[in-house]
């Protein structure tokens, strides 16, 4: 298992380097993030965008741009399909998002013509470092799916599942988060969470080990969930806490960050090849990680 971005950093290098393709790399932080991630050795890159704007960077953050392919496409709209294009041909092994809408670029994603998608849900898996735990969390979907249904929540578990084995999570245990963790026929998400977890003990959920409705204290706290009297394996062990929907999914990923400081990383999962998508507030360490974290999980891929 590995437990802490440094340790992440560390497989990356042994499991890279993988190729990443940006779209519109014309941004501050993403290019310090893939400058970083080729001197660490985990990442080469190849930027698509305004070769200008790119340039301009470069010199004022002291990137030598001799190590990168660049290919210079000024529409936001070209410079996302190329992306995508240069990772369904091989040429890349992940997408990243640089200074663009996140709509346009999985616009492109899930192009019929040069796209990646599978068929399968698109979710955004974020994985944080949080300060006096042992592990790490992964949680989802704070940014794909507004109010996922029952089968779209087994699918965004089913990809969250394949991050935790990318981070040598063997089984991991999934946590369904609520409100409260007694199942409740007016809280229909706490019923989502029963029927999840008798998913998983029927088989159709895999190489997982399921359980819920719990409460968010009683799924990162072993006290908690004595105080309360929960006997399960997950209670107090949670690796992957799947939030109810994208609103109660983004306070919890935000609450992480800017509460408790924690590191951060995160990628949406489903498609042919990760996508490595952070928020326009995270840090060039959290695009870091996120590279990393994409280089992982394309290690499982290719």
């Amino acid at each position: 298992m590995i437990r802490n971005f440094e340790e992440v950093m560390k497989i990356a290098r042994e499991r890279g380097p993988k190729v990443v393709s940006v779209a519109c790399a014309e941004d501050i932080e993403v290019l310090m993030a893939v400058n970083a991630a080729k001197q660490e050795g985990i990442a080469d890159a190849i930027l698509v965008g305004d070769a200008e704007k790119i340039a301009a960077i470069a010199v004022d953050k002291n990137i030598d741009l001799g190590q990168f392919e660049i290919i210079d496409i000024k529409d936001a709209v070209e410079a996302s399909r190329k992306a995508v294009e240069l990772v369904s041909t091989g040429k890349a092994h992940m997408v990243m998002k640089g200074l663009v809408d996140t709509s346009i670029i999985l616009k492109a994603v899930l192009d019929a013509e040069i796209g990646l998608r599978t068929g399968n849900v698109l979710s955004h898996v974020a994985v944080f470092d949080v300060k006096g735990y042992d592990r790490m969390f992964l949680v989802t979907d704070a940014a794909m799916n507004i109010a996922p249904d029952l089968n779209t929540k087994k699918q965004i578990i089913e990809n969250a599942v394949h991050i935790a084995h990318a981070l040598d999570i063997e089984e991991p245990k999934v946590a369904v988060v609520c409100a409260k963790e007694k199942a409740n026929p007016k809280m229909p998400d706490t019923m989502d969470a029963v029927a999840l977890e008798e998913m998983n003990q029927k088989g159709e959920l895999k190489n997982c080990l399921v359980g819920g409705p719990f409460a968010l204290d009683n799924a990162v706290s072993v006290e908690a969930a004595k105080h309360k009297g929960i006997d399960h394996p997950v209670a107090g062990y949670a690796d992957i806490l799947m939030a109810p929907d994208i609103e109660a999914g983004n306070v919890l990923y935000k609450s992480m960050v800017f509460f408790a400081g924690a590191k951060n990383a995160g990628v949406i999962v489903g498609a042919k090849a990760p996508i490595v998508l952070t928020s326009r507030a995270d840090s060039d360490e959290a695009k870091l990680y996120s590279i990393a974290l994409g280089v992982l999980a394309a290690a499982k891929l290719f």
